[in-house]
Parts: C-alpha cells; structure tokens; sequence
C-alpha cells in the first residue's frame, strides 16, 4: 500500500510543470524590493554615526573625575598574618589606606547629609595582582591609581605600565 502512494505522489510531481511551481515575480518587483533593502541598510548606517563618539564619553568621564591620584602602597604587615589569611588582609589594607588617602568619608554625618555614603570600588585587575602568586604570597607593594568623582565615590585601578 505504501508503494502505491509513492507512485502517485511522484506522478504528481512529474506531471506538474515547472512553472506552476516556482512562481515567477516580474524583474520590476524584484528590483525594487531590492531597493528598499539598500534604503534600510543606508538609514541603519546613518544611525550609527550618531551615537557619541569615544572622545565625547572621554571628556564626560573626565568631567566627572575630580581627583586623580597614583600612589604605592606598602603591604608588608599582611605578611604579619598567617600565611592563609596574607592576601585577603593586602586587599583589607588597601581598601584602608586609599579611604584614608582619599579622604573617603564614611561617617554618619556624611550620610545625613548626602542622602548616599560615597563608595570604594577595587577594578578586578588590583584584586588579581594581589591573588597572583596565591592566598600564601601577596606581593609587598602595589602601585594603584585612585580616581575620585563628584559624588565623593572611589574607583582605584592599577597604575598603568603594571
């Protein structure tokens, strides 16, 4: 019974011309929907140029960058610590010394009066220098760069050439 319908299927198939079942469009239509293909990708393409260029969300950051400092700091009393609590105690010391530095106010006055305390955020790359040589062997010092915006937040990087 299956052959039996494959047989006619085919039959169909065979019977059928070709044009009925590639259905022609004139060369006109075609054309022109290709032109409005090309009009899409044209206004896409202005669209883009419009956004802000580096330089403008360089100028912004720098704008909102009040203070800018590098410093080195020393890291030698975390070898102090137990050698399983050296380099968590290397970023503890850095998160104190650049607050001090930094003049980074945390105190209850501040948040009375602000409405928000000012924050300290450590970039990925200065927690990775310090974990570099594992938990046991922080290194002794740390050269960083400490940024400080309008708002009084803190973004400390590594110094560059490190």
């Amino acid at each position: 019974m299956d052959t039996e319908v494959k047989e006619e299927i085919s039959t169909e198939v065979k019977d059928t011309p070709k044009e009925d079942i590639v259905e022609k469009e004139p060369v006109d239509e075609i054309e022109e929907l290709l032109a409005e293909d090309s009009d899409e990708t044209t206004d896409e393409e202005e669209e883009e140029p419009q956004t802000v260029s580096p330089k403008k969300k360089k100028k912004d950051e720098d704008e909102d960058i009040v203070e800018e400092r590098i410093y080195t700091i020393p890291l030698g009393r975390a070898l102090v610590r137990p050698k399983r609590k050296r380099a968590p105690r290397a970023m503890t010391l850095i998160r104190e010394f650049v607050s001090r530095h930094m003049k980074l106010d945390s105190s209850a006055q501040a948040e009375q009066e602000k409405g928000e305390l000012p924050t300290l955020s450590i970039s990925n790359a200065v927690n990775e220098k310090v974990w570099s040589r594992s938990i046991k062997k922080p290194p002794r010092k740390i050269r960083i760069r400490a940024t400080k915006d309008k708002e009084g937040n803190v973004k400390v990087f590594l110094a560059e050439g490190e």
